[in-house]
Order: C-alpha cells, then sequence, then structure tokens
C-alpha cells in the first residue's frame, strides 16, 4: 500500500454511516485504483475468452486463488504469441473494481509467456528472424544425390536412431558407405556438438554426398538443441545436402526447416538418401529394354537405308556409271573439235581476206600488169624521179618476171635518163 496515499475522509465514520452498494463500491475502487496502480503478477491462464469487441477476459490463477483479468482488443491485437488456457504468464497492470458485479479485475498492460512459455515465445521470434533472412526458402534447398557412394551421419552412436537408419539402409542399397560422426543430441553441450560436428565435415574432404542428422523421438525440451541457433546455421550453411530426421512426425524443429530434405523418421531418412535395390533393378531393367528398343528401331531404319541405296542404278549396273561419263566425254570431245574447225575457218577466211587486200596493194601485182619498177643498184631504192640519178649510175629493173641492170648515160631535156640496158 502507497504510504502517500490518503483515504476518503468519510471512511473514519464507517461504523455509524451507513452505505449503499454503489457508494461502498465506488470507494473500494477508489483505494484500488490508488493504491495498486501498477503491479506484477505471475500465474496461470485460465477460462480465456475472446468478446465480439475484441476484448480478452480470462482468469489469473494459482494453488491458492484466482484473478480476473482483462487484456483490452488495442493491446490483444499487439501480442507476439498464442495466449491460451494453461500458459503461465507474467502480467504488468493495475488493479480496477467493476461496480455492476461488484468484483475487482486485473487490466493487463503488459504481459509475456514465463518459464517454459518464454522459450517458446524466443523460439517463435527465432524462427522469424531466420525465417526474413532465407535460411528456410524452398529456392535455396538442394536436391539429393541419386546414387550416393558415402553419407555421413550426426547422431548419438548409442541411440535409436541409428540403429533404424542402418537397418533401413542396408534393407535399401548396401553399395555405400557411411561415416558416423558422434555427437550428444539432448541436454547441455548438445548444440554445441551438433554445431561442431558440422564445422569439422567442412574443414575436412570425407567426400561426403550427403549428410543426416537424425535422433529419435521425445519432448520439446529433449529437441531443443536441434532449436538452437548455432545448429540451424550450421545445417544452412553446410556446403553438402542435408537431410533432418529429427524426432517423429509430428515434431518439427527449426534444423528441419533449414535442411534441404526433413525426413519424419530415421527410416524414412534411409528411404530418401539411397535407392532400393529392386527399384535399381526395375530402373535397370527399364533402361535395357529401352536400349534395345531403340537399337532395333535404328537397325530397321539403316537396313532400309541400305536396301534404298542398293536398289539404286549405281549400284546395279556400276558399270553404266563409266560408260555414261565414258560417252559424255566423246560428246565433249566432238563437240570441241567441232568449235575447233569453226574457228579454225573463220580465222583461215578472215586471213584470206586480208592476204587479198594485201596483195592488191602489193607493187608484184602491179608488175603483172606490164609495169616495171626501177631501184637502185645495189641500195635497192626505188626510184620515182630521173632527177634522183646520175650519169653512172646502175639501176635495176624488175618486170614481172625477172630484172636487168643498166647503166645511166645521160638524162635527156626532159628529165629522163638514157640507159644502157644490160640483162642481169
Amino acid at each position: 500500500m502507497s504510504d502517500e496515499y490518503i483515504f476518503p475522509s468519510r471512511l473514519f465514520d464507517s461504523q455509524s454511516h451507513v452505505f449503499t452498494v454503489s457508494e461502498l463500491t465506488v470507494l473500494v475502487k477508489e483505494v484500488l485504483e490508488n493504491v495498486f496502480a501498477s503491479v506484477a503478477v505471475i500465474g496461470e491462464v485460465a477460462d480465456l475468452s475472446v468478446a465480439r469487441s475484441g476484448h480478452c477476459y480470462f482468469t489469473l490463477k494459482d494453488e491458492g486463488a484466482q484473478l480476473p483479468a482483462v487484456i483490452w482488443r488495442s493491446q490483444r491485437e499487439r501480442l507476439t504469441f498464442d495466449l491460451h488456457d494453461g500458459l503461465q504468464v507474467f502480467c504488468r497492470g493495475r488493479l480496477d473494481v467493476y461496480p455492476p458485479h461488484g468484483r475487482y479485475q486485473l487490466i493487463v498492460e503488459e504481459i509475456e509467456p514465463s518459464g517454459w512459455g518464454a522459450k517458446e515465445l524466443a523460439l517463435r521470434r527465432l524462427k522469424e528472424r531466420l525465417a526474413r533472412e532465407g535460411l528456410f526458402d524452398a529456392a535455396r534447398k538442394r536436391p539429393l544425390p541419386r546414387w550416393p557412394r558415402r553419407i555421413g551421419v550426426v547422431t548419438s552412436p548409442t541411440g535409436a536412431a541409428i540403429h533404424d537408419f542402418l537397418t533401413a539402409l542396408r534393407g535399401r542399397f548396401r553399395a555405400v558407405d557411411v561415416l558416423i560422426i558422434p555427437v550428444k543430441v539432448q541436454g547441455e553441450g548438445a548444440a554445441e556438438e551438433i554445431t561442431e560436428a558440422f564445422q569439422w565435415l567442412e574443414k575436412y574432404d570425407w567426400n561426403l554426398d550427403v549428410i543426416v542428422l537424425t535422433r529419435g523421438g521425445g519432448s520439446i525440451e529433449d529437441l531443443w538443441a536441434f532449436n538452437e541457433e548455432s545448429v540451424v546455421r550450421a545445417v544452412a550453411s553446410s556446403r553438402i545436402p542435408v537431410v533432418s530426421a529429427v524426432g517423429h512426425e509430428i515434431d518439427v524443429t527449426l534444423a528441419d526447416l533449414a535442411a534441404d530434405v526433413r525426413a519424419l523418421t530415421p527410416t524414412d531418412a534411409a528411404s530418401k538418401v539411397v535407392p532400393s535395390q529392386e527399384e535399381l533393378e526395375a530402373l535397370l531393367t527399364s533402361y535395357a529394354m529401352r536400349l534395345r528398343a531403340h537399337l532395333n528401331l535404328r537397325l530397321k531404319a539403316v537396313r532400309t537405308q541400305l536396301e534404298g541405296l542398293a536398289s539404286r542404278p549405281v549400284f546395279r549396273f556400276p558399270k553404266d556409271l563409266i560408260y555414261n561419263r565414258s560417252q559424255q566425254i566423246d560428246e565433249w570431245e566432238r563437240r570441241l573439235q567441232e568449235a575447233g574447225d569453226r574457228l579454225l575457218e573463220r580465222k583461215r577466211m578472215t586471213l584470206s581476206g586480208v592476204a587479198a587486200r594485201l596483195e592488191s596493194l602489193s607493187p608484184l601485182g602491179v608488175l603483172s600488169r606490164g609495169y616495171s619498177m626501177t631501184l637502185t643498184y645495189p641500195q635497192g631504192a626505188v626510184v620515182r624521179e630521173a632527177a634522183s640519178l646520175s650519169p653512172g649510175d646502175v639501176v635495176q629493173t624488175r618486170l614481172h618476171r625477172g630484172s636487168f641492170l643498166s647503166r645511166v648515160e645521160k638524162i635527156n631535156g626532159e628529165g629522163e635518163p638514157v640507159r644502157l640496158d644490160r640483162p642481169v
């Protein structure tokens, strides 16, 4: 009770004064609201109900007493956890009296889970934060190798999980190696050992194709190590695909959400990481049948193509091609000869025409018509006028047939020389 609060003066004569119910209720309400203006209470939620107005009504209780409580709609809408019956909570608020019922109640202004409820709230907040970072996104999850050769198993070496996993593995596919990394899977230090195991696998190259993180079922406290942030980040950052098989089918940890593949049980994990012997045999049989069918189709196509080629004349009568080519060469030779003869004839005619023109212009042609040609002797220059000669010069006269030499004696007055003719 606050030392500074002063009771109403009318309370001092309460023995002689008779109160109405409303008056007394108002007095009690005034006292409670002033003395218990801020209180903190721990209790268990019971009789939880939400009115149509959105306000939330419930009872806080422990082994010896109960306390009505109310959360107004505006406060309830800001809750970050699921408020339900049986949840231990820590509340902070003020006491109030509701006059129509004449009972006091706690007006809750702050509320959060206490004890294990606080851990659930922390887990929810961690899940939301990691989800925002993308650790649970389906896009970052990788497919498992179809034919793994070596599998790493992070688990307790003495638990039932490893026994179930190995039994299922041997029953499905024996041609695979298993590397067991022993760790604690619950209790103090379990999260640290699991994280260190993944770091160890990352540091050294063990030629692993897939990692299986597994343990058997248990309570949420038993599985809590697989909700620790360090374990979740180790699973998400693994360069090797991870299969998480933690607990039973209904148990879902953050490690399950971060893994590339979630298996419901250790046995289910074995069925996901390796094929069964029967499936492998059926697959190989299917491949063999498809290969045989493909080869038969290919053989048929090649045979049809070969028959088509064999039916062609070039293969049926191979010499015909040679004969045809020989005949074609003969034809080309004949055409070439004819073309050469035509060309030669045209050239001969052209030459005859040119010779005729030259013959008409030749001095010899003039001589055949009775003319002669006088040349200086022995120079052979044509004498065109008498003035070019002197007495005593020897000249040669060429006729149509033969020639003779003459000596010039004198030149007549008309400029014509007088010759002394003498056969050459």
